[in-house]
């Protein structure tokens, strides 16, 4: 005869339940709590008046919202609904359970302060002797915004559908003048049409001025580009006495293109190309990693589709670091960062860059990967001296580990924290809340590094 144990769920507690039995010592909810608990919130709850009914307190709320998002539960419901349901979100809720709206208001209220929460987090992981600033490693990857890429219109299209909604007002107007003499079809109510139409040429022309706008912003900068490049190729006329080789550069064009778009949902998102083809409504979330702790220290999002103009942002957050992190001294990047004034910027900001000058076969021979670099040529420019940089033996061990350091970081917030979607829209709501996926990236790895610490599951 089978001897099972007993199944009864009716008998009632002896003693009130802990949930501190209930959590092992060394979770990851633990971690945050205490990590949260040593912060100064002061910032949060001064914007609370006091009056009415009693709030949450942000310590909870600003907790429960770093695990949620470590754990991959980004939804307000779901978050609420984990407080029913899971152990650790009724740990961290101190058995309340704040609704989701509450949990939507406070993100959305508080996301310029998870700035400084995220450098607290930074300072917090010094303390625990968990970071020393020194080699950081620099990339970008394309994050969905909360927007389709299908309530995209593009300035060609616009002229169109301006053209047939003019034309479907002159028919309801004519339909209007008539109605006495000619009976309307069943369900069709005029006024309701024709404010929809007249709604919908309203977005169409502020679609097309904000296209416009952006098409003299890109034409400010391609001119610029292209005023250095004319410069240069005069000055080296100038200086040999011979016409440069190769075509000259394109005057740019101020007029906007008819492939120009711009999103209904969220204007500021952009149509950039995905890793795996084909292209989506996106933006371009940055972020500077540490190469010995893998913590972000640095991070924000762009608008711009590659990562060409993104160094010197980048060192503007890298410099406002605070002084107890350290110091960085070197900068790794691939070659979507790569060109001379890029260069010239970290070496200014007393940072030794080692950016990739273009791609490097995958696969290379014994003799190739350990043989010494050919001599510089006379007069070497920024990128030549660049390049035969990282082919010394140097150079290619420090360029080695940018793979092994920020795509991994990108790889685990993506597709084991699952965050691949912002939930708001906007850039500077976009950017509050890839603050708050990389400061919960950051305590979900000081849990892991920390010996006392150490996530269960």
């Amino acid at each position: 005869m089978s001897n099972f144990r007993t199944i009864d769920r009716q008998t009632p507690y002896l003693f009130p339940p802990s949930m501190e039995d209930w959590l092992a010592e060394d979770h990851l909810a633990r971690f945050i709590v205490e990590a949260v608990e040593r912060m100064d919130l002061s910032a949060f709850c001064s914007q609370y008046a006091g009056r009415g009914t009693r709030a949450y307190h942000p310590e909870m709320l600003l907790a429960l919202l770093i695990y949620a998002y470590a754990t991959g539960v980004f939804s307000s419901r779901r978050i609420e609904q984990a407080t029913y349901d899971s152990v650790p979100f009724r740990y961290i809720s101190a058995n309340t359970h704040p609704d989701h709206d509450t949990l939507a208001t406070f993100r959305r209220r508080f996301l310029n302060e998870f700035a400084d929460i995220f450098l607290q987090v930074l300072e917090l992981a010094q303390q625990m002797r968990l970071l020393k600033l020194g080699q950081v490693c620099v990339d970008g990857s394309k994050i969905h915004a909360n927007a389709s890429k299908h309530s995209a219109l593009s300035y060609g299209h616009i002229d169109t559908q301006r053209a047939r909604l003019q034309e479907e007002i002159k028919q309801i107007m004519a339909l209007a003048e008539g109605a006495d003499q000619t009976p309307l079809p069943e369900g069709l109510k005029l006024p309701e049409e024709l404010k929809r139409r007249q709604e919908r040429l309203a977005t169409m022309d502020a679609a097309k001025a904000e296209i416009e706008r952006r098409a003299q912003e890109r034409y400010a900068r391609e001119k610029a580009d292209y005023d250095a490049k004319m410069k240069q190729r005069q000055d080296q006329e100038q200086s040999t006495g011979k016409k440069p080789r190769g075509k000259a550069p394109k005057a740019p064009d101020p007029t906007p293109r008819a492939e120009d778009q711009v999103n209904l949902t969220d204007s500021e998102s952009r149509i950039m190309k995905s890793a795996g083809g084909g292209f989506e409504q996106s933006y371009n979330a940055q972020a500077a990693v540490d190469q010995e702790s893998y913590l972000v220290v640095a991070a924000y999002v762009t608008q711009a589709a590659n990562d060409k103009q993104q160094i010197e942002p980048m060192l503007e957050q890298l410099q406002s670091l605070p002084e107890p992190l350290g110091r960085v001294t070197h900068l790794v990047a691939d070659a979507g960062y790569c060109s001379a004034t890029n260069i010239a910027a970290c070496e200014t900001a007393s940072i030794e860059p080692y950016i990739a000058v273009g791609k490097e076969a995958k696969t290379l021979g014994v003799l190739e990967r350990f043989a010494a670099p050919e001599a510089l040529p006379e007069g070497a420019n920024t990128l030549q001296k660049m390049q035969h940089k990282l082919k010394t033996q140097a150079g290619r061990a420090l360029y080695a580990v940018r793979k092994c350091t920020v795509e991994p970081v990108f790889g685990i917030i993506k597709s084991v924290m699952g965050f691949r979607q912002f939930s708001m829209r906007g850039l500077e709501k976009a950017e509050g809340e890839w603050r708050l996926v990389c400061l919960a990236w950051n305590l979900k790895r000081m849990a892991k590094m920390h010996p006392s610490c150490v996530q269960s599951g």
